[in-house]
């Protein structure tokens, strides 16, 4: 059965890192890098390519929330240039990690879904 038949099966296959295709193996063989394919159905994963894509999304992302969050800090505390490098420096490395596999996650299985490629030539 495919998992992404329903858009409840395309998100928790994006978001738990799952086979877009049977929801029950792992895309990812290491932390980010995508495994050759599927243990559980055989899908092979070699077509699907998020490219620089995740890397956009999440300097986006971050960038907001953690420039968001020193205005905010800055205009209520006004604390000293140290304390916005203790916050902001490891608050932009967990986030970074935390999004990256994700969204990288969520191309793949929507690049499944909609049965993205690279374009063709019709002959």
């Amino acid at each position: 059965m495919d998992a992404t038949a329903t858009g409840q099966g395309t998100i928790r296959a994006a978001l738990l890192g799952r086979c877009p295709r049977c929801g029950q193996a792992s895309l990812f063989a290491s932390y980010l890098a995508v495994a050759p394919r599927c243990g559980a159905c055989g899908l092979d994963y070699s077509s699907f390519d998020p490219g620089d894509g995740p890397a956009v999304f999440v300097i986006l992302i971050v960038g907001f929330l953690v420039a968001g969050g020193a205005l905010i800090v800055e205009v209520a505390f006004q604390p000293p240039y140290w304390v916005h490098a203790a916050i902001w420096l490891p608050a932009i490395i967990v986030l970074t990690f935390a999004f990256l596999r994700l969204v990288k996650s969520v191309l793949i299985v929507l690049q499944y879904k909609h049965r993205a490629g690279e374009a063709r030539l019709m002959e």
